[in-house]
């Protein structure tokens, strides 16, 4: 989907998930940085960067997806 992102928090929850799968780490706030720093220029996390933190760590600690 990289080819495809849109500035909203459903393109940024995909790529988010697709690069947190590809990280070995064991700090999940610490992953969470790490997918950031991949995803430094996806148009959500530039626009609304408080949001897209606040997303990623619902879908880390709240709903356990992961």
């Amino acid at each position: 989907m990289k080819d495809k992102l849109y500035d909203n928090a459903d393109s940024f929850a995909v790529s988010f998930d697709e690069e947190w799968k590809n990280i070995d780490c064991e700090d999940l706030r610490l992953k969470i940085d790490k997918v950031f720093e991949l995803l430094s220029d996806h148009p959500f996390l530039l626009s609304n960067p408080t949001n897209a933190r606040k997303m990623a760590e619902f879908r880390v600690f709240s709903l356990k997806k992961f």
